[in-house]
């Protein structure tokens, strides 16, 4: 599950340096900070065969709240997201992301090479605005002490093929994500009030 991702200042100029190296269009201001579910948040996706940096809404409406992850292995079979993972793919950028351990401690995970952590992700519209969803996998051996499901993560060399190469979609659905590092715990502090 990824409940939590963040930005922080240095990727939000790096995602901007990479869009505009590939000579792509903003349609979207690069913003910082942590992104929780039902935000507005910058995400990468294809329009007209070229990476476009926009904004959409996380997570897919449904009777109660917001779906805001999609399984990786279901998401071709499941008819809420399968027409967006054939045709709609996005990468969300990110700088890391948050899990909750089981006694309720805040881990944070980042890339051990400090680059620009892309998630995989798919979009749709609903009431004229696009939202986004992000993909999740099994937990690999550096998440799986805290979570049992963490982002599925595409590599920047990956990052064209998944946006715009529909023939590659089953096979990146199901690679495993690069070994990462926790950066720091939060441990939430308790007041002795007795």
């Amino acid at each position: 599950m990824c409940g939590r991702y963040y930005v922080d200042e240095e990727t939000a100029k790096e995602i901007e340096r990479i869009v505009r190296n590939l000579d792509k269009r903003f349609k979207a201001v690069p913003k910082y900070g942590e992104v929780c579910p039902t935000n507005n948040a910058m995400v990468l996706q294809n329009e007209k065969e070229q990476p476009v940096l926009c904004n959409m809404f996380w997570g897919f409406p449904r009777n109660k709240g917001v779906h805001i992850n999609a399984r990786s292995e279901t998401a071709l079979e499941r008819r809420t997201f399968a027409s967006s993972t054939k045709q709609r793919r996005c990468l969300i950028p990110a700088r890391g992301f948050y899990e909750w351990d089981k006694t309720k401690n805040k881990v944070s995970f980042e890339r051990p090479d400090k680059q620009v952590m892309l998630l995989a992700g798919i979009w749709n519209t609903y009431s004229l605005e696009k939202r986004f969803t992000i993909l999740t996998t099994a937990a690999n051996e550096s998440v799986k002490q805290v979570h049992n499901r963490m982002p599925l993560i595409m590599e920047p060399s990956e990052a064209e093929t998944w946006l715009l190469d529909d023939a590659s979609v089953e096979f990146l659905l199901n690679k495993r994500p690069i070994e990462l590092c926790s950066v720091s715990g939060y441990v939430q502090q308790k007041l002795d009030l007795q």
